[in-house]
């Protein structure tokens, strides 16, 4: 079949880091499947690193630290965040107003990444989900 490209939602990033147990069995099989290639955007660092210094996000270390050991551990890509994209987040429906999750939305539609995220309103913003 070939290679399947995937864009982690934060809350998918974070539970595989932290507790895998909550992602749903269709999300697992794309994780764990040899051809998939997983990335995790520089979106989700930014909010990784908001809701921790917030106090909103215990991690066992700094995000410097930890997001890294976990992208290392678990061989995933990092998406850096394009102009392109940007743009295209304030273009999309406004059926959502997380700017979060419209930058993901924006990042998945622009780079053909099919997101793996339990939040429904992503599929409302036009991009491709599973869950």
């Amino acid at each position: 079949m070939g290679a399947v490209n995937y864009l982690l939602d934060t809350c998918t990033f974070l539970w595989l880091a932290q507790q895998p147990a909550m992602i749903s069995p269709t999300a697992a099989n794309a994780l764990n499947d040899p051809d998939s290639v997983l990335f995790v955007s520089d979106v989700s660092l930014w909010e990784i690193t908001l809701k921790h210094a917030a106090g909103k996000l215990p991690l066992p270390d700094a995000p410097r630290k930890w997001v890294p050991a976990k992208l290392m551990r678990h061989q995933l890509q990092s998406l850096p965040l394009r102009q392109n994209a940007i743009f295209l987040s304030g273009e999309l429906p406004m059926t959502h107003d997380d700017p979060f999750d419209r930058l993901l939305a924006a990042q998945a539609i622009d780079a053909g990444l099919t997101v793996l995220s339990p939040d429904t309103p992503l599929s409302g913003l036009g991009a491709s989900r599973i869950w």
